[in-house]
């Protein structure tokens, strides 16, 4: 037993939400038989929605990495999102497009922003840490619309995508598993992390930040981490982003894009591995299928997201805790009635 508590077990909110290696497997194994399957079938529409979908995945996911494993709820993580963006748009402009090159330093620049702004917001608790990570995003925004350099409310244009060299990126196929890659190195990295001593240690200081002071732990620094990590993370999958869109405009940096974050690591689950994979996929699939049958889909996919929150207030990711909880007791149940001798 460590001080943690017992590593093998897996009601402890220290592996909550872990995948085991067979789910993992399945969910690789789908996510690349999906485009191959609708490029069969000539659907270049919806491998561009796949990539999409791994993009906001990858950016929830770094999300949850803050909220659902550190237990701070940042309103700001659109501008790591905007920054990584924006510095692949800045450096296309100046002529330099090699994907070696611009995506590091769009993750240096946005973990450099998280690091920044955690450095003052971690001071601070609750509603006040919130409303400061909102102002310093809102201080992002309104710096993107105010420099002509930066495009104004127009934002800059990409006139191709980032170069890898022996690697055309232009098609959406190739796209997709560049996306792919980088997102599925990503999360693998995200996996090493909360599953490592110092996931845990994030993970004990959202449920007893008191008591890990208490102990001997550096909260104020392992909270700094990981937000920075956070941030890093956000930081490439603004790189992507502004690839699959070839442009970035000031409302990547905006509120409501950390919002929509938000909303997809609530909906997926806060805390669970997937929950931001499958938050992104629910949120977007919902977006695209309701905006094709009425110009009124904000509502529609407001009432829709007000029920499956109702349905399942932990998020979608803990339904299946909840089905494995019912068959489990209905296995003891059986299993005592078995034993009553007749």
């Amino acid at each position: 037993m460590n001080r943690f508590g017992p590593s093998h077990s897996k009601d402890t909110p220290l592996h909550t939400g872990l995948p085991n290696p067979w789910s993992a497997i399945l969910v690789a194994v789908l996510l690349v038989i999906f485009p191959l399957a609708m490029s069969y079938m000539g659907e270049d529409f919806y491998i561009g929605m796949g990539s999409r979908i791994l993009i906001m995945a990858l950016a929830a996911t770094a999300l949850n990495l803050a909220l659902g494993y550190g237990g701070m709820i940042s309103l700001g993580h659109a501008a790591f999102l905007g920054i990584g963006g924006y510095t692949v748009a800045i450096l296309a402009k100046a002529g330099l497009v090699s994907a070696l090159l611009v995506f590091p330093l769009a993750i240096v620049m946005a973990s450099f922003a998280a690091f920044l702004i955690g450095l003052i917001s971690l001071r601070t608790k609750g509603v006040y840490f919130i409303m400061i990570t909102l102002a310093f995003a809102e201080v992002f925004y309104y710096l993107a619309i105010s420099l002509p350099n930066f495009g104004g409310d127009d934002g800059l244009q990409l006139r191709e995508r980032s170069s890898v060299p022996g690697i055309g990126l232009d098609n959406a196929l190739t796209f997709y598993f560049f996306v792919l890659l980088l997102s599925g190195l990503a999360i693998v990295l995200m996996y090493r992390l909360v599953s490592s001593r110092f996931g845990r240690a994030v993970v004990a200081i959202r449920e007893n930040e008191k008591r890990m002071a208490a102990i001997g732990y550096p909260v104020y620094r392992i909270q700094l981490m990981a937000f920075t990590l956070s941030g890093g993370l956000a930081g490439l999958a603004g790189a992507l982003l502004v690839n699959l869109n070839m442009s970035v405009t000031p409302h990547m940096l905006n509120w409501h894009q950390s919002g929509i974050l938000i909303v997809m690591v609530i909906l997926g689950g806060s805390g669970y591995f997937w929950g931001g994979l499958t938050g992104a996929a629910l949120f977007l699939i919902l977006e695209e299928v309701i905006a094709d049958h009425t110009e009124h889909w904000n509502l529609f996919l407001g009432a829709m997201l007000l029920f499956i929150v109702l349905a399942a207030p932990n998020g979608v990711m803990s339904l299946r805790d909840r089905v494995l909880g019912l068959f489990s007791r209905s296995s003891s149940k059986a299993a005592s009635e078995q034993e009553v001798p007749k």
